[in-house]
């Protein structure tokens, strides 16, 4: 059995380019470090509709040149098939280790396979590659990023003609594709031949931000703002200034590039710990409001002054505030969200006569939905120009709230003002997560078998109403791993997540508030409510 296993790490280190991940692999067969070996030679890195996503490293279970050459390839065969073959395709890369090299590898692979291929001329955010697709009429795009995971990961996110990140089947057809490449010398790669681009797609792209706010807005609000150690400083920077804005405040020791991300453990605004900086600056300058970007700039967070120190707004009330924002504004066309984001966005867009439609988790769905006007996911991700850019933006995100904010600052009020009003006329939506990270992936699979075999009858003492288990689809939604539960005032839904090794539970109650005098106890009243089928869920689940 070693034998073979070594059999295998020497072929695939013959074939490596990368003379690090060479000597990283040589290292572990020179030492015999077989359950090593094992680990990284269990499988391949599976490419799935959030494209490929791992820890860097050698073997076929890592991102490495290796494995990204091979994506490069079978997508260079897929879009030939699909008639694609002399098509354009524009790739762009995050400041994370290797996320050059990868962009290279991928440009190279292109050219190699006949297609045409143009390079970001730096490591730009994901939505200025987002928007250069449409931009310059390409047939796909490719974002090496790995958004928000820890500093070891790196990703491969794959988009096509439309804008649009890849769904079903496009995956499993790359996915054969990558499959059938026999090996990396039967891959082309020429050492020149692609485009690498000047700035004018990114002057376009910051042109383009200009429409999201409206003319003669106010721009007063006053900003702190952090890059978590990625890409959105300069270009948030420039949409601001642009925008006339006053020059945020930057939390300058996450403001530059850092692939090591040395302040935070996660570079996650979401994740405990991570907005403490931005958070002290904040303190230190008493803006308006904090503003976050994750390190690829595709998610914006937003926290604000709650009386005497600063919190987070979920994900869910910043979708809520945008979409009133728009409403106000006059837009028209349809209002989106995922299943686990909050059913407040469909009382808001009900109530001002807008279409709404939910779709399965990701912006790949929502930015597909037709006559879109405006998509959220409670996960900080917030489409706010879906012509520009049809996928999430933290940029023009960023834009609109902070002129939301200076509305409401011209008339004394602030976004937790608006807040309560949404809260009164619509009833208080609160909503929670119930978040799992696990070493072992069984432990998920065990957690979604229990809850499918003996699936609870109530949570916090409210009778599950009805439970779906969305592998099956639903009249609207396709297939997805996930169950859905309705309770009389709340919802639940239990997922695992496609891009880390969580257990995701999304829960969500509904307090009616007669008045504003009434919001205290209905928000004491909700919290009791999620504590209380969060612990239920928890021993349901047996996680």
């Amino acid at each position: 059995m070693h034998d073979d296993l070594i059999a295998r790490a020497q072929a695939w280190l013959a074939e490596d380019p990368d003379p690090e991940t060479r000597d990283e692999l040589a290292e572990l067969i020179e030492s015999g470090a077989f359950e090593e070996l094992a680990e990284r030679f269990a499988g391949t890195l599976q490419f799935g509709t959030a494209g490929l996503r791992g820890e860097i490293g050698a073997g076929p279970m890592r991102m490495n040149r290796t494995v990204v050459i091979r994506a490069a390839a079978g997508l260079a065969a897929y879009l030939k098939k699909q008639g694609h073959t002399d098509g354009l395709v524009v790739i762009g890369y995050d400041a994370r280790h290797k996320s050059e090299d990868f962009a290279r590898d991928t440009a190279a692979v292109m050219t190699g396979a006949g297609l045409r291929a143009a390079v970001l001329p730096r490591p730009l955010p994901t939505p200025v590659l987002a928007y250069a697709i449409r931009h310059l009429g390409a047939v796909a795009g490719v974002e090496v990023t790995a958004s928000h995971n820890p500093p070891r990961d790196n990703g491969y996110k794959v988009y096509l003609g439309d804008g649009s990140q890849i769904v079903p089947p496009a995956d499993i057809e790359i996915a054969e594709e990558i499959a059938a490449v026999p090996s990396l010398i039967a891959v082309p790669r020429p050492a020149e031949g692609w485009e690498t681009l000047d700035d004018s797609v990114l002057n376009a792209y910051l042109a383009r931000t200009d429409a999201v706010l409206a003319a003669g807005s106010p721009r007063t609000a006053r900003t702190v703002y952090t890059a978590m150690h990625g890409v959105g400083k300069d270009v948030l920077l420039a949409a601001f200034a642009r925008a006339g804005f006053p020059a945020p405040a930057l939390v300058a020791e996450q403001a530059d590039p850092d692939p090591d991300f040395p302040t935070v453990a996660f570079p996650n605004p979401e994740e405990p710990g991570a907005m403490d900086l931005a958070f002290a600056k904040a303190r230190e300058t008493d803006p308006d409001l904090v503003i976050a970007n994750d390190p690829d700039a595709d998610r914006c967070a937003v926290a604000v002054k709650d009386g005497a120190d600063w919190r987070m707004l979920r994900g869910d009330e910043v979708g809520a505030l945008l979409a009133a924002h728009l409403v106000d504004r006059g837009a028209q066309g349809t209002f989106a969200e995922s299943i686990v984001s909050s059913s407040l966005l469909g009382r808001i867009a009900e109530k001002a006569n807008l279409r709404h439609e939910e779709t399965l988790t990701g912006f790949k769905w929502i930015a597909r939905v037709e006559g879109l006007r405006y998509g959220y996911e409670e996960a900080l991700g917030y489409c706010v120009d879906p012509d520009g850019v049809r996928d999430k933006d933290g940029i023009t995100a960023a834009l609109l709230i902070t002129e939301l904010a200076s509305v409401l600052k011209a008339d004394g009020r602030t976004l937790l003002d608006l807040l309560d009003d949404l809260a009164v006329e619509h009833g208080l939506h609160a909503t929670d997560q119930l978040s799992v990270r696990v070493e072992e992936l069984s432990v998920i699979a065990d957690a979604m078998r229990r809850l499918r075999e003996q699936p609870p009858t109530e949570l916090a003492g409210l009778a599950i109403t009805s439970a779906e288990d969305l592998t099956k689809g639903t009249d609207t939604l396709p297939p997805t791993d996930g169950l859905r539960y309705s309770l009389d005032g709340a919802r639940v839904i239990v997922r695992p997540s496609g891009t880390e090794p969580k257990l995701k539970c999304y829960l969500e109650v509904v307090v009616p508030v007669a008045t504003h005098a009434a919001l205290p106890a209905a928000r004491a009243e909700a919290a009791g409510l999620l504590a209380a089928i969060k612990r239920d869920l928890s021993a349901a689940a047996g996680i």
